[in-house]
């Protein structure tokens, strides 16, 4: 018997189909959309510590100036001679390069003439550190730069027990000052190069060797005593013993100097004794003139002598401040 009732169809269960004709596709895949923004802020970051740096770099740079001497009221940060060109470090043509716009020709009125020496810029405003015996009494100080350039100069300060004195230009800025060494660290038979203004002739070079340390040398404390001192002889000082140049008259002192065979001659007094990395060592002071010894020859003879710098730079404070006389 055949049954011709029609039961409801029921649903199939899907069939899962292999994606191909007659099947719906896939929903498209996206790749997922950078995330900029976290992109943007590690550079963002980088270029604040960046810039943070450059200034606290800066700050810094500013400070080394100031501890070391080497940034100037009133006359902008000064450029330091020791900038040796790379190809020319350790010659004499490179330290004669860097350091000669830093080292003046000095000349002082007195009532008994005039004087020519040397001295060394040490800040970019225009102090000056000289020997005290070049401006001892005088009237009126001119000083001339490598440039050819002349200023007026006063006397600020000087210390006759150490032949220092400081002079300051007026109205000069942005000179080029010369950086000032270490003399402890200066050993017998480095070499040396000395820059000044012997008889007049502005930016003379002369180079030779350190020849000893620690030499007792004694010079006179006032200048043309008894006006028995002629400027174009030279200082009269005292060495083992024996008196060069003159008579050292009754009111003298003693400091300690290095030697050099560098030649110097009168007009060198003030100027700087240099080492090859072209940083100041000493101040020359005292030279060996043969002219006046009795008949000896004329001439260089390399005995010379320089006040060391750490004498210089500790002495600064109270030339500064009008010096002790």
């Amino acid at each position: 018997m055949t049954d011709n009732y029609s039961y409801p169809q029921q649903p199939r269960p899907p069939q899962h189909q292999p994606y191909g004709a007659g099947a719906h596709p896939p929903p498209p895949f996206h790749e997922p959309a950078p995330v900029r923004a976290r992109a943007k802020r590690p550079v963002a970051l980088i270029a604040a510590v960046a810039i943070a740096a450059a200034v606290i770099g800066g700050g810094a740079s500013v400070l080394v100036q100031r501890v070391t001497g080497n940034d100037t009221a009133g006359g902008g940060p000064a450029v330091t001679g020791t900038t040796v060109a790379q190809s020319s470090k350790g010659t004499v043509a490179g330290v004669a390069q860097a350091v000669s716009p830093s080292i003046v020709e000095v000349n002082a009125t007195t009532n008994a003439g005039q004087s020519t020496g040397s001295g060394v810029i040490i800040t970019a405003d225009g102090e000056i550190i000289t020997n005290n015996h070049v401006i001892a009494g005088a009237d009126t100080v001119k000083v001339r730069l490598s440039s050819g350039k002349t200023y007026t100069a006063k006397v600020v300060g000087t210390d006759a027990d150490k032949d220092l004195a400081l002079i300051k230009l007026e109205g000069a800025s942005r000179l080029k000052a010369a950086a000032l060494g270490d003399s402890s660290k200066v050993a017998v038979g480095d070499e040396v190069v000395a820059i000044g203004s012997p008889e007049g002739l502005t930016g003379t070079v002369t180079s030779g060797i350190v020849s000893a340390l620690n030499r007792d040398v004694t010079v006179a404390k006032q200048q043309n005593q008894g006006g028995q001192q002629d400027p174009r002889q030279g200082w009269p000082f005292e060495f083992g013993g024996q008196q060069f140049n003159g008579d050292t008259g009754s009111s003298k002192t003693t400091y300690k100097a290095i030697q050099t065979d560098a030649s110097l001659n009168p007009g060198n007094s003030g100027g700087a004794l240099i080492n090859m990395n072209g940083e100041i060592i000493g101040i020359n002071s005292a030279m060996y003139s043969p002219s006046s010894a009795g008949g000896s020859t004329a001439g260089s003879v390399g005995l010379g002598f320089a006040i060391p710098v750490n004498t210089v730079k500790a002495d600064l404070d109270a030339l500064r401040s009008g010096g002790t006389g």
